[in-house]
């Protein structure tokens, strides 16, 4: 455990932990001592991320659910507060990609599954955890966008634009609705990360990383821990006044 220990004593839960950038905000927070739940939709995966956060010395338990059924979204938020006495923070990370068509091409199936999954299931992350949080003290909230949408936009990606343009709003509408109620909302907007996300169709790590040379400002990808670090930065006490903010890690392509 890291000798800066900002959540000590605090319960974090994090959506989309089984891999990649949830995995990395997951074992970030119980680095610093927060009991951490770990939640997802693949058992295995989960279960993957709570081992190397008990390697480090910390705590985490997993949870399966679906951010896209409101009910699964309750009993994990239920079940994280049985498990571990309360929930402080909460990171609604779950997320999908889906391009490759235009606006007038987009498949309606893939529209639904992106506003079901990453505009529907934040909202219903959301709603969970503040019918906790509000009546327990508060809390901090961090949604995960991307630079694309609100920030930058680039052809053939429209419905994952849209959707993540979506969570922005949402993000900083619930923030003037909650904030009343000791609950910080905040979002982390990363651009091409640290994780299979930024990896085009068939693409190498290898040749992202010469892509990235010319598509970006700083020369490379963000690292997953960089990502990380605005996460936890943005839900701790040292971000008392952020609210609705929308922090872009992406190397100044949006810039």
């Amino acid at each position: 455990m890291s000798s800066f220990a900002r959540f000590t004593g605090r319960t974090a839960l994090v959506t989309g932990a089984g891999s990649g950038l949830g995995r990395a905000v997951a074992l970030a927070f119980a680095a610093e001592g927060a009991r951490v739940a770990v939640a997802g939709r693949r058992a295995a995966a989960l279960d993957e991320t709570v081992a190397l956060i008990e390697a480090a010395g910390g705590t985490a338990r997993a949870f399966t659910a679906d951010v896209a059924r409101a009910e699964d979204m309750r009993l994990l938020v239920r079940d994280t507060v049985t498990a571990f006495g309360g929930l402080d923070v909460a990171v609604n990370n779950a997320g999908v990609f889906l391009g490759g068509h235009s606006a007038a091409d987009f498949p309606l199936e893939d529209w639904q599954t992106l506003l079901d999954i990453n505009v529907t299931g934040v909202l219903h992350a959301l709603q969970a955890e503040i019918a906790h949080m509000r009546g327990h003290g508060g809390g901090a909230i961090v949604n995960i966008g991307s630079n694309l949408g609100a920030h930058v936009r680039v052809p053939g990606l429209f419905g994952y634009q849209v959707s993540k343009a979506a969570v922005s709003a949402v993000t900083r509408a619930a923030a003037l609705d909650h904030i009343a109620d000791g609950i910080r909302i905040n979002a982390v907007s990363p651009g091409a990360a640290e994780s299979t996300m930024s990896l085009l169709p068939g693409e190498t790590e290898a040749e992202r990383e010469v892509r990235m040379k010319e598509q970006s400002p700083l020369g490379r990808i963000s690292s997953a821990a960089e990502v990380a670090a605005a996460v936890l930065y943005l839900a701790s006490d040292a971000a008392g006044s952020a609210v609705g903010t929308d922090l872009v890690i992406d190397g100044g392509v949006s810039a």
